[in-house]
């Protein structure tokens, strides 16, 4: 019963962020008033608790979204733009700059800003553009990193409108980096010497398993040649070029002999420390953030004694990340995996009963079912069709991504470690994170050679079809229990 209180919450909450987007920019200041008083009321009162709950749910969702869209129409830079006035930024790389040949591109947490002689206190997030001498010096720069840009300022036009939902409110052209300067956080400082390391370590395989290898580690997917990124696409296979909760879980376990040997409390920390390196190191991407929200939420129910299931754990995470970030609902990346994960964590044990053969098997097929079945209705919206041949495809890829993940972090480090004094020692480390990764290629090369996708009508159809096996796979095992319940 409470998972599903948590899910009526999550939605609650999306309901009204997507109300609050209709509304359009405003403090919402009545809003979010309204809506804690509606909260207080729904704690006291017994009989109408969760109607009031939820309505201050939806209030909080609506209130978030039109203060973040008002926050982009009215920032220190509006009138700026709009007057596509030339100014100095100084601020923080909010990821690592993307190099297209001769352009770049990033965004950049601003600081200050220096228009017009007149130095302007900003902390909002610009999208900024450099091409030539500028691109090339800026591409070699990682998240993080402090700068300082001379350019000018235009509105965000054309695909770049995309980047308001990643909080940018402007574009700056940048003609010239005037300086430079590592992060100042320890956080940062670590996580770059860590993402180095890793880097490092894989430098001794081929390039595009290399490529695949930062992309199932860090999530950096630049290299990946286009070719084989079609491939991994067509086969429906992508998910594993991205971090998500599995990376995570990996992590964990890599470091699961340290914590075990802990108290409660200190392993509690360390997890915490390990979540956060460890989202920093793939730059907090949504799929990324939405597991280290879920774990550190398991940690602290173990923490506090009350253990608690996996739909219960997403709604709650969903919840949060969507208040503190209501942008997310337009990521569709989060939306994937938020999906895949509520498919997963409803369907995948009741499937993988149903099926015959042995367990690793069922398991196995009841995991990728599960979550293709939880993001065919995304699939279905952004894309029009679903790659049918992705089921078998995740089912055989399935395995060797434990020996990628953990493998190559393992390797990566020690070989990045290594490789200036037993260059032999760390050239063989990654040899079977190398032989996994072109087993990986090789599944989605065949799979995508399958012609096979199916449209929306389709995936309803095999959607009904799979509730109704679950359906009567549960029927027939309450009969099957029945008797047994009677005789004690």
């Amino acid at each position: 019963m409470t998972h599903i209180v948590a899910l009526l919450g999550a939605c609650a909450v999306v309901a009204g962020v997507l109300l609050g987007e209709w509304r359009g920019p405003s403090s919402a200041r009545a809003l979010l008033v309204f809506g804690l008083l509606a909260l207080l009321l729904g704690l006291l009162s017994r009989h109408i608790r969760m109607p009031l709950v939820l309505c201050a749910l939806v209030c909080f969702g609506a209130g978030s979204m039109q203060r973040a869209l008002d926050g982009l129409e009215h920032s220190a830079l509006t009138e700026h733009v709009e007057h596509s006035a030339h100014g100095a930024i100084t601020g923080e790389l909010v990821d690592d700059p993307e190099v297209f040949h001769y352009s770049a591109r990033v965004r950049v947490r601003v600081g200050t800003a220096v228009i017009e002689h007149h130095e302007v206190r900003v902390d909002r997030v610009v999208l900024v553009r450099a091409s030539g001498d500028v691109a090339m010096r800026l591409g070699v720069l990682d998240a993080g990193d402090r700068v300082t840009l001379a350019g000018g300022f235009e509105p965000l036009a054309g695909w770049d409108r995309r980047e308001r939902w990643r909080h940018a409110v402007a574009v700056l052209r940048a003609d010239d980096l005037v300086g430079f300067e590592p992060p100042r956080a320890a956080t940062w400082k670590v996580a770059n010497a860590l993402r180095r390391r890793v880097v490092a370590g894989l430098a001794f395989l081929p390039e595009t398993e290399r490529a695949l290898a930062s992309s199932y580690l860090l999530g950096d997917d630049r290299a990946i040649p286009p070719e084989t990124l079609g491939q991994f696409r067509a086969a429906g296979m992508t998910h594993l070029l991205v971090v998500s909760g599995s990376n995570v879980a990996f992590a964990l376990a890599l470091f699961g002999p340290l914590l075990r040997r802990m108290g409660i409390r200190s392993r509690f920390v360390a997890g915490i420390g390990i979540l956060v390196m460890f989202g920093t190191m793939t730059r907090w991407e949504p799929s990324v953030l939405r597991a280290v929200v879920m774990s550190g939420l398991v940690m602290v129910a173990m923490l506090v004694g009350r253990p608690t299931g996996g739909v219960r754990v997403l709604a709650i995470a969903v919840t949060a990340i969507v208040l503190a970030d209501p942008f997310l609902v337009h990521s569709i990346a989060f939306q994937l995996s938020c999906a895949a994960t509520g498919g997963i964590a409803i369907l995948a044990r009741p499937i993988a009963h149903a099926l015959p053969g042995p367990r690793w098997t069922r398991e196995a097929v009841g995991a990728t079912l599960g979550a293709e079945i939880g993001v065919a209705p995304v699939l279905v919206a952004v894309f029009g069709t679903v790659p049918l041949a992705s089921i078998p495809a995740n089912v055989l890829a399935a395995p060797p991504v434990g020996i990628v993940t953990v493998g190559g972090l393992a390797a990566g480090v020690a070989g990045g470690l290594l490789g200036s004094w037993l260059p032999e020692v760390a050239a063989l480390l990654p040899v079977p994170v190398g032989l996994a990764l072109r087993y990986e290629r090789a599944v989605a090369a065949i799979a995508a050679r399958v012609p096979l996708d199916v449209d929306g009508t389709q995936t309803v159809i095999i959607a009904v079809l799979v509730g109704l096996v679950v359906a009567w796979w549960r029927a027939r095992r309450l009969r099957i229990d029945a008797p047994h319940a009677t005789r004690r």
